[in-house]
This record gives C-alpha cells, structure tokens and sequence, in this order.
C-alpha cells in the first residue's frame, strides 16, 4: 500500500510539473503576444491617428475659407435684403395710413 502510495505521489509531481512547465510556456507566448500588440500599435495605429488628424485639421481649414468666402457673403446679402423688404414694407404701411388719415380729413 505504502508503495503505490507513493507511486501515485510521484505521478502528481510529475503531471504538476508538466503542467508548471506547459503554464510557464503559454505565459511566454502571451508575453510575446502582449509584446507584438505593443508593436502594432506604436507602428501602425499611430501613423494612422497622425494621418487622420492631418485629415481633420485640411477639413477644418476647407470649412474656415468656405464659411469665410460662401456663407458669411450670403448672410450679409441676406440680412440686407431682409432689412430693406421689411424698411418698405414699413414705409407702404406708414404711406397707406397717411393716406387714410388724408381721406378721413377730406370726408370730414
């Protein structure tokens, strides 16, 4: 009894350290893993965020001179014409009321 005891403790350090080992070898290859993911990510993921906002910063720029030369012009001639339509619209009203006045004094 005392042998196979025995025999079976052997057994269990053996496949214990089997398995240390196998755990010790998969560790490596994470670290290794672990090592590439770094790697790509300095080297490549950079570069593309660095492009990206290169990118962004051109369509910022492109929006500055569009609003700049486009949009701003239009807003200006829009708010003239809009000032001076609702000018005449205040001087026909102001003409047609003073001509009612005027009817109102000769009818009287």
């Amino acid at each position: 009894m005392g042998q196979a005891l025995a025999a079976v403790r052997d057994i269990a350090i053996v496949l214990l350290a089997l398995e240390s080992i196998v755990i010790g070898v998969l560790l490596c290859l994470v670290l290794v893993q672990l090592r590439k993911l770094a790697r790509l990510l300095r080297e490549e993921i950079a570069p593309i965020l660095d492009t990206t906002t290169e990118a962004v910063n051109t369509v910022h720029g492109t929006v500055d001179i569009v609003s700049q030369t486009v949009v701003n012009p239009l807003v200006k001639v829009k708010s003239f014409t809009t000032g001076t339509r609702a000018a005449l619209r205040n001087l026909i009203f102001i003409g047609r009321a003073a001509k009612g006045q005027k009817s109102k004094e000769d009818h009287s």
